[in-house]
């Protein structure tokens, strides 16, 4: 029943105006490894000063205090780091792209070779080879994407520099206050838990299992 239904999706998947769409609206922007990034980060940075503040037996009014600047603070440093790479990269492949459309201006016939070069290194020769690149090299928007992909190993799909960072601000927040989470309960409900910094631990290690078993979901892999 599964291979049935999995053939009947991949059959309607293939239709030829199906994959005319898919290709024109683009590749989707994954924004997994930012959620990650800022999660892990998160946990880890937010436990560390709860353990430290525990550690020097200070009350749980430091721990939330401290535990509260750090998320605020790293969290931001984090989402506005992780814009700031994302955006360096996207003006990094423009400044490259207008590089090319220059040398493709004054030395078309280097260009070409090196486009030459490129697909005889994939295994094409002869006339074969010569169609493919007479065929790139007539369509200028295509050479340039040809170089960036081949010559300097970049990526053509745009991911957007705010919603990386602010997938990483999210993350580090919502996964960095669980460690302080029975600290806040005590605070509300003075001796509930008993003993935060247990839970603390607790709940440290469930928020790894959960972005752990997330990846693995979203990666059509094992939870486990």
């Amino acid at each position: 029943m599964n291979t049935r239904s999995s053939r009947a999706d991949l059959v309607r998947h293939h239709q030829p105006k199906n994959i005319a769409k898919r290709l024109s609206d683009g590749p989707e922007n994954s924004y997994l490894r930012d959620f990650i990034y800022g999660a892990i980060d998160g946990l880890i940075t937010t436990f560390a000063i709860v353990a430290g503040v525990a550690g020097a037996g200070l009350s749980s009014t430091v721990v939330i205090i401290l535990g509260l600047a750090n998320l605020l603070a790293d969290g931001f440093s984090m989402g506005a780091s992780n814009y700031l790479g994302v955006r360096a990269d996207s003006q990094l492949k423009e400044k490259t792209r207008r590089q090319e459309l220059e040398e493709i201006r004054l030395y078309p016939e280097g260009e070409r070779e090196e486009v030459r070069q490129i697909f005889a290194a994939k295994g094409f020769s002869g006339e074969q080879l010569e169609d493919i690149v007479s065929t790139i090299t007539g369509d200028r928007k295509l050479w340039v994407d040809t170089m960036l992909q081949d010559e300097h190993g970049l990526s053509l799909q745009d991911q957007n520099p705010l919603r990386s960072g602010l997938a990483t601000f999210s993350a580090f927040v919502l996964l960095g206050a669980l460690p302080l989470m029975p600290f806040f309960i005590g605070a509300l409900w003075p001796g509930v838990p008993a003993i935060p910094y247990l839970w603390s631990v607790l709940l440290t290690v469930f928020g790894f299992v959960v972005v752990g078993a997330a990846k693995g979901v979203q990666v059509k892999g094992s939870a486990l």
